[in-house]
């Protein structure tokens, strides 16, 4: 498909490669989100180039998803694995290699679409220098997650203030639920533009698989009752509590209760050290034996997945969005989730899923309890949440609506052309 008068626009993921496998460390729903937001604007019109760090040697440095939309890897500190809050003294780096590969284009990006804080700070500096709009998705607050760890990163002043520049500076964030909005507001500035759109999920995709087909293809017996958690191995994700909740579930005493947990991991880093301790625990309240790890699920397997389990646990301490939730939901399977942040967006408590509380073990296994004894209200529910999902969910939808967006801030951008810009202060990184 050829597109006249193309417009060529800039999404950043420094950390979240979109090319990159999902379910790898540092691979999640940022990645998700950034590739199919890219390759739906593609779709629609837009020409989308996608950056990201260039994290290993035997990676191209340019990935063509279609003839509209690829991934470019910018070389930015060394071409190895580098955890998220080590990242920051690379950015400026990371700028320069951008700006010289647009020296190479015939036509220059007209707007920017950064994903994460260490985005925002690249997409400050590039929208100043190159005097073009920029959006911002945050993905998550360092104000909301700081408040649920123990160990405050050395990285968490920066971050907060970045943060705050941010949602002050850019042209404009799209916060994904109404929820995220408000911690915005309350935890981070009253000042800047917001607007909520939601993340998407390929409604082509998911939902294409019966329940029936899916646990023959798994090997799972028609009577089992399959609770699933996909996601990272991470202290956050709360996969302690699943784990705790399914041992102290009353429907194990009358039926074949199987808890399938799905994630990568890396021996010798973090995702792989909380896959250990969750092992370990497993171990501990002797569940092995109804416990499978399925490792990394690829987007092809994923559908298989969700339509085998009768409920999909999202026991996150926190989640601004959680795209798990709305590909389970769109697969008929009703979401368990915790009562936190974009959660209570795509949940709606009673009929599409249910909500429990964050880290508290008994109400989650009231919750699963309730859906595994009662089949046919958990059918009803599986239905509604498939419904809400094509209504609300699809990634063309919401591609849509940031081309929307997009038009309105270039029209802003191109009323203002003549007028003089306020200087844009941001946090210095190291060179």
């Amino acid at each position: 498909m050829v597109f006249s008068n193309q417009k060529r626009i800039a999404l950043i993921s420094v950390h979240g490669d979109p090319a990159i496998e999902i379910g790898k460390e540092e691979a999640g729903g940022q990645n998700v989100y950034v590739r199919h937001v890219g390759e739906a604007l593609s779709r629609q019109g837009w020409w989308v180039d996608m950056f990201t760090r260039h994290a290993h040697p035997e990676q191209p440095s340019i990935v063509e998803h279609n003839p509209h939309c690829r991934t470019i890897r910018l070389a930015a500190g060394p071409q190895e694995f580098i955890p998220r809050d080590e990242i920051f003294e690379f950015l400026p780096e990371f700028v320069q290699r951008f700006l010289e590969f647009q020296k190479q284009l015939d036509a220059p990006y007209e707007l920017i679409h950064s994903n994460y804080w260490l985005s925002s700070w690249v997409g400050m500096e590039l929208s100043k220098k190159l005097s073009i709009p920029q959006a911002h998705t945050y993905h998550s607050l360092g104000a909301v997650k700081y408040k649920s760890v123990s160990t405050i990163p050395l990285i968490a002043k920066t971050r907060l203030a970045v943060e705050k520049a941010c949602l002050e500076t850019v042209n404009c964030v799209v916060a994904t639920s109404p929820q995220e909005r408000d911690h915005m507001r309350s935890l981070v500035s009253a000042r800047g533009n917001v607007t909520i759109i939601p993340c998407g999920t390929r409604i082509d995709h998911f939902g294409t698989v019966t329940q029936a087909d899916a646990r023959q293809a798994l090997g799972i017996a028609p009577d089992e009752k399959v609770v699933l958690y996909v996601g990272r191995f991470d202290p956050r994700k709360g996969i302690e509590t699943l784990v705790r909740a399914v041992h102290a579930c009353q429907a194990r005493a009358t039926e074949k209760v199987q808890l399938m947990i799905g994630g990568g991991s890396r021996p010798g880093h973090s995702d792989g050290d909380e896959r250990d301790r969750i092992e370990s625990i497993v171990s501990d309240l002797g569940l092995e034996s109804i416990t499978c790890f399925a490792g990394r699920l690829s987007q092809d397997d994923l559908p298989t997945y969700y339509a085998a389990a009768d409920v999909c646990v999202v026991p996150s301490h926190y989640e601004p969005f959680g795209l798990v939730t709305i590909e389970a939901m769109a697969c008929g399977t009703p979401v368990v989730g915790s009562d936190v942040g974009g959660l209570q967006f795509t949940v709606v408590p009673e009929q599409t899923g249910l909500l429990a509380p964050p880290k508290d073990v008994l109400a989650f296994a009231a919750a699963i309890d309730r859906l595994l004894l009662n089949p046919d209200w958990r059918n009803t529910l599986g239905q509604a949440a498939r419904k809400r999902v094509e209504a609300t969910f699809s990634w063309d939808g919401v591609a849509t609506q940031l081309g929307q967006l997009y038009d309105t801030l270039l029209e802003e951008a191109s009323q203002a052309a003549s007028q003089e810009l306020p200087s844009k202060t941001l946090v210095q990184a190291s060179a």
